[in-house]
């Protein structure tokens, strides 16, 4: 009482404004700031006044997660917006296939831009398509699905793709009719610049091209779930940004990347194959500043891959290796302006050192190399002969 008093005798200014200064704000001011809340929280500002009864019901954003559909339809009874920006369903409980439908197609209808499906594990629905309306929605930019929907075919009833805005697709988990739906779905989307996938079942091949994708996240080794394809091709001669984790097959085709900047890339190899598919593949990666490369698990042929690969990374100025310590050799002499090197050694290991230093010093550890750091060392010899090289040659460490 005593801080009140004081206050309101050094700042008699502040007792002439109002203490609730966020119902000073116009209504288009709050109804933002609710968009950011789960809609259950929006919802509960309603008991604040008689102002905020209805203020949530002109909030843009949509957010349920783990509500059922009695909530859910209630919701959008009440609600008085026109347009819905966001439209995300997650995990919730007793929905049906048909309430599903009728959810989506009600954001659709409505303008929907953002529309994020995730549900908790592929036996929570049964196999279902989700409506026509979804791949001719006009107004569509983010799409994410996950453990929710079939994809279907080019020569599936309603099988039309029409997504003109769509620039951001996520399908985690998804099921798709046939092999060719993946590759019907990115023709109808000619804007696209970000696309992420991980299977729910194997492919025979899995297709991927479009001249727009700036960014691609594939993920075929999830531990325990999901599938992968027999053959992989990609064609995106605009990508600047490429995730991939995948088993390498003979059947791995990749075209030009002149536009990649960064690449993180773990490859896993427990057969014997024919490796020039791997060099090709690592040769598309020429052009990249930052690489993130995993071969810890291709050790099988690393003597091949080693005598044949003269992939030269010229902008390379960051390289966050784990593998044997002979690619950290051929990597250092193809890379003149690394600056940055995190090498992991893979953990088993034969302790045979390098076969064999570079004839010549590499030029990075001569002129740019400044920072090197080594993760996983255990005292073993074979250690003590790369980790000696390198404090030997790099001259601006």
């Amino acid at each position: 009482m005593e801080v009140k008093e004081q206050c309101s005798r050094n700042y008699p200014e502040l007792t002439e404004l109002s203490i609730d200064k966020l119902s000073d704000l116009p209504d288009s001011v709050i109804c933002h700031i609710l968009s950011f809340l789960p809609t259950k929280f929006s919802v509960r500002t309603s008991i604040l006044g008689q102002r905020w009864r209805f203020l949530w019901a002109y909030v843009p954003n949509l957010y349920f997660h783990l509500e059922n559909q009695e909530i859910i339809n209630r919701v959008m009874l009440l609600r008085r917006a026109r347009t819905i920006n966001t439209f995300h369903l997650d995990r919730g409980t007793e929905w049906s296939a048909y309430q599903l439908e009728t959810w989506i197609t009600f954001a659709v209808m409505r303008g929907v831009q953002r529309l994020n499906l995730c549900l908790q594990d592929e036996e929570t629905f049964p196999e279902h398509n989700l409506p026509v309306c979804l791949f001719t929605c006009k107004t569509l930019v983010d799409l994410r699905l996950r453990n929710c929907a079939i994809i279907p075919a080019s020569g599936a009833a309603g099988g039309a793709v029409c997504l003109p805005h769509l620039k951001i697709l996520h399908l985690v988990y998804v099921e798709f009719e046939a092999d060719e739906s993946l590759p019907h779905l990115l023709s109808g989307c000619p804007v696209l610049e970000e696309f992420e996938m991980a299977l729910l079942c194997d492919m025979v091949c899995c297709s991927l091209s479009s001249p727009t994708i700036k960014r691609l996240m594939l993920d075929f080794i999830a531990e325990g779930f999901g599938g992968r394809p027999e053959r992989l091709e990609i064609n995106t001669p605009a990508l600047e940004y490429l995730n991939l984790k995948a088993y390498f097959t003979d059947h791995f085709k990749c075209g030009a990347l002149t536009s990649l900047i960064a690449a993180d890339i773990i490859l896993i190899n427990y057969a014997v194959l024919d490796f020039p598919p791997l060099l090709k593949f690592l040769d598309r990666l020429c052009n990249v500043k930052s690489l993130t490369l995993d071969l810890s698990d291709c050790s099988v042929i690393i003597d091949s891959v080693l005598t044949a690969w003269a992939t030269r990374f010229r902008n390379l100025t960051n390289l966050n290796l784990t593998g044997d310590c002979r690619f950290l050799s051929k990597l250092l002499e193809n890379a003149d302006n690394l600056e940055m090197l995190i090498f992991s050694q893979q953990f088993c290991e034969l302790e045979e050192g390098w076969s064999e230093e570079p004839q010549q010093v590499p030029r990075c550890l001569l002129l740019h190399l400044r920072i090197i750091k080594l993760v996983g060392i255990v005292g073993k010899s074979h250690e003590f002969e790369y980790i000696g090289y390198l404090l030997r040659n790099a001259k601006v460490l």
